[in-house]
């Protein structure tokens, strides 16, 4: 009996495990002629001999295993009469208004996995070669970020807005950071400190270190940025990630606190409210985040209307990813 490929690697002093390769051509014929050629499913089965079934199947798994990846034009989105209104009513650059799920308009899930999944297509689109792209963090931010699709762009560098906080929760701003750069081909800089420290002396003498100092001179360097504006309830991100408690949080909120751009609270103006552990952060200050060549706001979800309106009338915004339902809400507040 012939020696096996294992038995001769072997004989010559390797020990070479047996690779087992797949055969993805399945797979990938069934999306060619559903994707590209145009062929339905019956007539893909009859082609390939096989069951429609083994067709939806094959289908299905060419778009778990990443092979394709279907989307609209985000130009579709920024055509929406609604756009066009937020445009005029807040002096944005352009807008884009996503339709929420027409069974059910209050399912926020459903309309957050709407406008990040649009906003991430769309996001490529607004940065060229040689910018250097803000991130700021949270959920949304996340989840729009895994979906961004592998679009390299010569000389991008993506800059973490704000320092780390430990994130239970999963969404910490340098994985935000870091997976935008990753879809992106860009050089990622991370912020290599704590965002908020026990007290202000040593805050101070943390930003004063060498490596410290230069992230933070990187951050006025951006010229875009991505962002969300979280809410002052007290279910939102700055509570549940620790930085304020809920009594702190019913206090500013007390004081006109709408909303929240990279950990730092805006009144219904966009103007700042100062927090209890305003002079203890580590990042970017609200006026660095102003006056962008772009800077795109993903909002959606019960109550993102006023964080969003907040931030666009104070400035910080130049491009709005949305829902109908927050845009209607938006337009109600002009």
């Amino acid at each position: 009996m012939p020696m096996s490929a294992l038995g001769k690697s072997r004989s010559a002093g390797l020990d070479t495990p047996r690779v087992t390769l797949r055969d993805d051509a399945p797979y990938i014929e069934a999306a060619w002629l559903y994707y590209h050629d145009g062929l339905n499913q019956n007539e893909i089965a009859e082609r390939m001999r096989i069951s429609r079934a083994s067709v939806v199947n094959y289908l299905n798994e060419a778009r778990a295993r990443g092979w394709v990846r279907v989307h609209m034009d985000s130009d579709v989105f920024k055509g929406h009469r609604l756009a066009e209104e937020l445009c005029a009513a807040y002096g944005l650059i352009e807008a884009m208004v996503v339709p929420d799920d027409p069974v059910d308009r209050e399912d926020d899930a459903a309309s957050v996995a709407r406008v990040t999944r649009a906003a991430a297509d769309w996001l490529p689109r607004l940065l060229e070669p040689g910018d250097r792209l803000g991130v700021s963090w949270g959920a949304t931010v996340y989840q729009m970020a895994q979906q961004v699709p592998t679009t390299p762009i010569p000389d991008l560098t993506v800059i973490q807005l704000l320092g780390s906080r430990p994130a239970a929760l999963g969404f910490a701003a340098e994985a935000c950071t870091a997976m935008l750069a990753q879809r992106l081909g860009a050089e990622c800089i991370n912020f290599h400190a704590p965002l908020v420290l026990s007290n202000k002396a040593l805050r101070d003498a943390l930003c004063d270190e060498p490596v410290v100092r230069d992230q933070l001179a990187a951050l006025a360097t951006c010229n875009k940025t991505v962002l969300a504006c979280g809410t002052c309830d007290a279910d939102a991100h700055v509570v549940r990630s620790g930085i304020l408690t809920p009594d702190e949080i019913a206090a500013q909120r007390a004081k006109g606190a709408v909303g929240v751009i990279c950990g730092r609270l805006i009144d219904g103006d966009g103007r700042p409210v100062l927090s209890a552990v305003e002079d203890r952060m580590i990042g970017v200050s609200l006026e660095q985040m102003r006056g962008k060549d772009m800077a795109l706001l993903v909002a959606a979800g019960a109550g993102r209307a006023r964080p969003a309106r907040a931030a666009m009338i104070g400035g910080f915004v130049t491009h709005l990813a949305t829902s109908t339902r927050v845009a209607e809400a938006l337009l109600d507040m002009v």
